[in-house]
């Protein structure tokens, strides 16, 4: 059997008939997300730093925080060109073609990504919480100026700013720093509103506020399924486990969910 087959046929059935009678849902990302499009986890199988500590002898979560780059902003920089060349040319995968194809079916749909890659926009997804910010905008540490890019393949690391000279940094959450608050202003609102359904998708499930939202739909009584070909804190929580890839499990979610 192909290793990227959705396996247990019979589970996918019972939760596309479950989904066909709701109108909200919310979905919630992690790295196993983009992995059909190529792109690496930090750790763990095929991860980019899978050694206990970088080149400057400090855990990359050391190397990406919020207190190094304020201190030593150029190893931040080298690692965040690592990622982002990590992921430079990746395209949407199925699994984010059947998302989209998801919110416009719902209702009410929302993703909440950890995510800093900007697929699920690409892919055509407009209802989606970047709660770990993108890679691709940068802004200015010293004035408003704002860009987005493409690639970093022309960027100096690290880059100035072409309005007043000072160092950018990219939008994103590094370690030790808060979470954004446009973004979790908009999970909490969405939040009150109870979702009929929550799907986790390639997620450790390591945050709690990755956690939260699987958590108060399972004490309510809400439908929660987790597709993930390993084990995680939710697994042994959800109603549904889906221990097959991201991809190939969507898409036949859809192809059910469609022919209800």
């Amino acid at each position: 059997m192909d290793p990227r087959s959705p396996t247990d046929p019979d589970k996918i059935r019972e939760v596309a008939s479950e989904l066909s009678h709701l109108n909200s849902l919310l979905i919630i990302t992690g790295a196993g997300m983009s992995a059909d499009s190529g792109l690496p986890t930090y750790r763990g199988v095929g991860g980019l730093y899978n050694d206990e500590s970088t080149e400057e002898g400090m855990p990359i979560e050391q190397a990406l925080s919020g207190s190094v780059f304020q201190t030593r902003p150029e190893i931040t920089w080298k690692y965040l060109g690592q990622i982002e060349q990590s992921c430079r040319g990746a395209q949407i995968n199925r699994g984010h073609e059947v998302l989209a194809l998801m919110e416009r079916h719902f209702e009410r749909f929302w993703i909440l990504t950890q995510n800093i890659d900007g697929l699920h926009a690409a892919a055509g997804c407009r209802n989606v919480i970047e709660i770990h910010g993108n890679l691709y905008r940068l802004s200015c540490t010293a004035c408003e100026f704002r860009v987005s890019l493409d690639d970093y393949a022309n960027l100096p690391l690290p880059p100035s700013c072409q309005q007043c000279g000072a160092m950018m940094r990219p939008q994103v959450v590094l370690f030790d720093e808060a979470l954004p608050e446009k973004e979790l202003s908009t999970l909490y609102r969405e939040m009150q509103n109870p979702f009929e359904a929550v799907i986790t998708i390639g997620t450790s499930s390591h945050f709690p506020y990755i956690v939260q939202p699987v958590l108060m739909a399972q004490q309510t009584g809400r439908l929660t399924v987790e597709i993930n070909p390993v084990k995680t804190r939710v697994s042994d929580i959800v109603d549904v486990k889906l221990s097959s890839p991201a991809a190939a499990t969507l898409d036949e979610l859809w192809r059910q969910l469609a022919g209800q």
